[in-house]
């Protein structure tokens, strides 16, 4: 019997075959195509420190363009009614923080203390990078002054895309010794804080399907530190909740990540009562990293999406053996080094 023309022909083993293979063929074009068009991006974001919108990349027309620039694309794009919050902005490492997120396009509102600082600092950005600037005076140890943060910025016309938690201080000297007032200071500043505004600025984030958050913790994160033993433990404990907040937001469009810095010359130890030269002179120099270095690692990152990043090839060599070294054996060395159990 003649088969009719319009009847469909039965596919045989060797069509399915070619069928599927073709279509593997296909779907391993497509990753590749994803995954270089990725790096691309990510090259152009990391060389030129500028995050440009997906229309006006030539490569990013089309649906598949369009999915590999959102991958690619783990800062938000800088837009007048979006701002970066970064505490601890009157100096140090968060100073240099605004100023790296500034010089990529980004607004910033400056959180601290000091007013005097800040209003200087804000100058400066709006003047040389041309950037929306917001000075916010807060104790971010103080829960009633934290609450206002978020509610402020929405009176403003602000979402907080970029989330920076890089206010803290910490303490010297044996727990036997210490103020006990000093030490609930500073887990309230170290820990209290980065929970309570992570909380409040995630939320939105996670309704808007993107944003950034960095949190400083510290290569401190990585081992108990006798001589700091309270800012130790706030520091690992940073590293944890950033970690696992991070595992709980990525798939809602959210990058979180853990900046844990080494030694910086900062005013961190001046502010507990130590000066330069008596941290300097207990640490190698090759540990100790510039303010500006940190912050162009951290933005980088968080750029490139990294869960943790430890500025420094000598802070990463360190944390890594950290991690492994028996403290049977650490602590006592540790304790034995740090110049606050050494101090008469």
């Amino acid at each position: 019997m003649r088969r009719s023309p319009s009847a469909p022909r039965a596919a045989g083993p060797r069509h399915v075959a070619g069928t599927e293979r073709a279509r593997l063929l296909r779907g391993r074009a497509t990753e590749r195509a994803v995954s270089a068009l990725r790096s691309a991006v990510r090259r152009v974001v990391l060389g030129h420190g500028v995050m440009v919108p997906a229309p006006t990349c030539a490569v990013g027309a089309g649906r598949l363009g369009r999915r590999a620039y959102a991958l690619a694309m783990t800062l938000p794009v800088p837009r007048p009614d979006r701002t970066s919050l970064v505490t601890g902005a009157s100096s140090g490492i968060g100073a240099a923080i605004a100023r790296e997120l500034a010089s990529r396009g980004h607004g910033v509102t400056l959180v601290a203390r000091r007013r005097d600082r800040l209003e200087a600092l804000a100058e400066e950005l709006s003047g040389r990078h041309g950037v929306r600037v917001e000075v916010l005076v807060c104790d971010v140890a103080d829960a009633d002054q934290r609450a206002g943060l978020v509610p402020e910025l929405a009176q403003r016309g602000l979402a907080a895309d970029v989330l920076v938690n890089d206010a803290g201080l910490t303490t010297f000297g044996p727990v036997h010794a210490a103020d006990p007032a000093a030490e609930v200071v500073m887990v309230r500043t170290n820990v209290e804080a980065v929970v309570d505004l992570c909380t409040r600025v995630v939320a939105g984030m996670v309704v808007r399907r993107r944003g950034a958050v960095v949190n400083v913790a510290s290569t401190a994160a990585f081992q108990p530190l006798p001589g700091q033993a309270g800012y130790a433990a706030t520091k690992a404990f940073v590293l944890s909740y950033t970690e696992a907040l991070r595992a709980e937001v990525h798939e809602h469009g959210v990058t979180v990540t853990a900046l844990c810095p080494g030694p910086v010359a900062t005013e961190f130890a001046e502010a507990a009562g130590w000066s330069d030269a008596e941290v300097e002179g207990t640490l190698p120099r090759a540990l100790w990293v510039t303010p500006e270095a940190v912050a162009r690692a951290a933005v980088d990152g968080l750029a490139a999406d990294r869960a943790v990043v430890v500025p420094g090839v000598a802070n990463r060599v360190l944390a890594g053996a950290a991690r492994l070294a028996p403290h049977a054996l650490l602590l006592p060395q540790l304790a034995r080094r740090h110049p606050a159990l050494r101090r008469p």
